[in-house]
Order: structure tokens, then sequence, then C-alpha cells
């Protein structure tokens, strides 16, 4: 189940990055130049198979204990010790989100429609984990502190991106399935209160009952580059489409429009949030 573009690969492990395969690739390098293989190795360092297989696949931040055993092991060089330094990645983000993540840290606009859950960078700690801990197959402990990192710090665009302007529709469904139960929605409303109150950030309520809804085909943002240029992002269960093309880029803003008039206007919206909010 994909999460705001934020998903374990098919083995629950995150993102990898260009650091961590690199360094996986030399100490892979290495031990087959030593004529081990991984379960020898293994030995050697004092880790299993799988987990020498996790760090040369670049799946697996190498803690201090197996960078020195692995020098020991092949040769006391340094060299380890030295690209450890340099290790990095990207916490949390599914490949296919890479770049629209990127895009995202400079959009000047980011419009945003949702259907299934409440978008990322408006949800509390406790619905994210909520999420995280829904998923399947299962996260363990360190997958979900690492998925709910990468979440905490893409939502510091709201309030860092002052020149951003941030457009959200949402479904009224999302908050009367009290995802979590009830305090956790009664937070969630909370935060989207406040989140509106920024001057930078607009929120609208899609209403349950609406007999003409230009969304149908599902959840959709699109955002401005500096350089003025258009991008769109559709995401679905197993991955997400990064869309450039200006004509698809227009039947997106035709839609993206449309839903906002559709919407409770921003007062009518906030009003309805605090209402749900007394409700609870």
């Amino acid at each position: 189940m994909a999460v705001d573009g934020q998903v374990g690969t098919g083995s629950g492990e995150p993102e990898t990055s260009d650091s961590l395969r690199t360094f996986g690739a030399v100490v892979q390098a290495l031990r087959e130049h030593q004529g081990l293989s991984r379960e020898e190795f293994g030995r050697l360092v004092g880790y299993s198979k799988h987990t020498v297989a996790s760090v040369e696949l670049g799946r697996r931040m190498p803690d201090e204990d197996l960078i020195e055993a692995t020098e020991a092991v092949l040769g006391n060089t340094g060299a380890l010790r030295r690209a450890a330094e340099h290790l990095g990645r990207q916490p949390g983000l599914a490949a296919w989100f890479r770049r629209w993540a990127g895009l995202e840290k400079r959009a000047v606009a980011l419009s945003t429609y949702e259907s299934r859950m409440i978008p990322g960078l408006l949800q509390t700690e406790a619905y994210a984990r909520t999420l995280f801990t829904e998923q399947l197959p299962p996260l363990d402990d360190e997958q979900i502190e690492v998925q709910w990192a990468a979440r905490a710090e893409r939502q510091k665009l709201l309030r860092s991106r002052t020149n951003t302007a941030f457009s959200f529709i949402l479904e009224e469904h999302l908050l009367l399935r009290r995802t979590g139960g009830v305090e956790v929605t009664r937070e969630l409303v909370g935060n989207l209160l406040e989140m509106g109150n920024l001057r930078n950030v607009e929120i609208q309520l899609m209403p349950t009952v609406r007999e003409s809804h230009a969304g149908l085909d599902g959840p959709v943002q699109l955002l401005e580059t500096p350089a003025n240029k258009w991008f769109g992002y559709c995401e679905g269960q197993r991955g997400g489409l990064l869309v450039s093309d200006p004509k698809e880029i227009s039947i997106l803003h035709m839609r993206y429009a449309r839903m906002r008039s559709q919407a409770l206007t921003l007062q009518d919206s906030t009003s309805l949030l605090r209402q749900m909010r007394g409700d609870l």
C-alpha cells in the first residue's frame, strides 16, 4: 500500500541512496577478492549473511562495529572508514516518489486532492503512525521510525516555504472514518485548522454528499516550479506516475479547478472542521 509516496520496497526496506549502494558494492568487491562467501565473511565479522547482503546491496546503513570488523577482515586500509563518513540515505522515500519529492521542495505552488487519506504534509504523528502500522507487508519498529522521520521532514515545507501557495482539497469522509480512533481524529482536525490559518495554506473539504464530482478518477497533485513549469503526480497502490506532458497537465488543471468550485469554500470548510471537532 502506498502511503503518500513513502513505502518500503518489496523487501520492506526504505529507499536506498547512491552512497549506500557504492559503499556496499566496494565491500562486496573486496569480499569476493578475498574469495569469501557472504556466509563465511559474516562469520568473520560477527554478522549474519543476510545482514551482509543488506549492506552490500545498499539497503542497510552499516553500524560502526560492522565497519571496523570489515576493515580488519578486508585489509585494514582505512578506505571503508573514510567512505563510511559520507554515507547517507533518503529515509522512507520510495524510488518512484523521489523525483516528485525533489520538485516539491522547490515548488512555488502545490495543489493536492486526496480521497484515500489525509496528505502527508498535513498528517499528525499519531495519524501517520496509524497508517504505517497498517501497511502490508508489515513494517518493523525501525522502518516505522524511518518513515515518520521522512514525513516530519517534508512537513517543514508548509512553514519554511512561506512564498509557496499550498492548496488542499480533502474528502470529508477521510475524517468521518476516524482512522486511529476518536483522539487521533480530534488531534488531526485540530492540526488541519491550525495549518489552514497559515497565509500560504488553503484547505477545502469536499462534502460526502456531492452529486457532481470532477475527481472521481482518484487523487492528484500539481506543482509549479520556479521556472514556471508544471508537473503532475498521480499515486496508486504500488507506484506513482509523474506527469510532464502539457496536454495531460492541462486536463489535470481543469479537473482540479472544477473540484475547487465543487468543494466547500474556505470559510465553510473551516466551519465544518470546527463542527466536526466539537462532535468528537
